[in-house]
């Protein structure tokens, strides 16, 4: 299979220059990445993607079998590399993104010289000592909710998602993401975001890794955040002052500074 057209692969930046892998999240697909990928094209090749059933992927090559655990987006992600024949990969991941990057590190350590993780959640569920944002009954009203209705779960969950009520056009733009997204696939990629728990995995990052969360985030809470950190051996964690889980739309000129100062120390 071309794994090019079946991710929908796009390339900007110079040839010469270190590659940036940006991997966007649940329901979203290569597009979230616009206000930010020109700046980072300066001085990085810039890798973009839509996971098989996101955006313009090949929707033919989506099936539950694989998609229905976080290791089929991770394998989507090592299968990107093999196919430009990328090494010394910078991964940035979005949300979700950031747990399938983890694993794919993990499969293919060979390939990533750092993670940079937006907004990550290894999982979202309460358990003993470790606060994930959601009791497990808040999760399961949210899929119940999400499956019986998901174009008016949408349109309810984008605006909170988003974050910045003062500006309803960014809720607006990720409502529509969200409704271009199958119904049936979209189920299927919510149970495999919110019921995941990647917190073991943590432990076997070895690459450099920035942990990067807004100051108000009620999908990965700062708790969160700070459990990313402690668990990942020698990671940066930055705060951005800025609100919701997609600072790459909210807040895209700081998001750009955090990532560029990460890697700049990495040269």
């Amino acid at each position: 299979m071309d794994i090019v057209s079946r991710n929908n692969i796009t390339v900007t930046g110079p040839e010469d220059a270190p590659v940036l892998l940006l991997a966007h999240g649940f329901g979203c697909d290569q597009n979230m990445w616009r206000l930010v990928a020109p700046a980072l094209a300066e001085s990085f090749r810039v890798v973009m993607f839509d996971y098989v059933g996101s955006g313009r992927s090949d929707l033919s090559a989506w099936s539950e079998a694989r998609y229905g655990s976080l290791d089929g987006y991770a394998r989507d992600v090592v299968e990107i590399c093999e196919a430009l024949d990328l090494r010394d990969v910078h991964f940035v991941g979005h949300s979700v993104s950031s747990m399938a990057g983890v694993l794919a590190a993990a499969t293919a350590p060979g390939l990533f010289a750092s993670l940079t993780m937006i907004g990550p959640s290894p999982c979202y569920v309460d358990g003993p000592g470790y606060q994930g944002g959601f009791s497990a009954e808040d999760i399961d009203e949210l899929l119940e909710s999400l499956e019986s209705n998901y174009l008016g779960w949408s349109a309810a969950m984008a605006p909170v998602i988003m974050g910045n009520p003062d500006r309803p056009e960014l809720g607006e733009e990720l409502t529509n993401s969200f409704c271009a997204t199958d119904p049936a696939i979209a189920r299927v990629f919510a149970r495999t975001t919110f019921l995941s728990d990647s917190r073991d995995d943590l432990r076997k990052v070895s690459v450099p890794t920035l942990v990067l969360e807004c100051s108000q985030d009620v999908i990965a809470p700062r708790e969160v955040g700070a459990y990313v950190h402690a668990a990942i051996p020698g990671s940066r964690l930055v705060t951005l002052d800025a609100t919701g889980h997609c600072p790459q739309l909210s807040a895209p000129e700081a998001t750009v500074a955090a990532i560029t100062d990460f890697l700049g120390d990495q040269s």
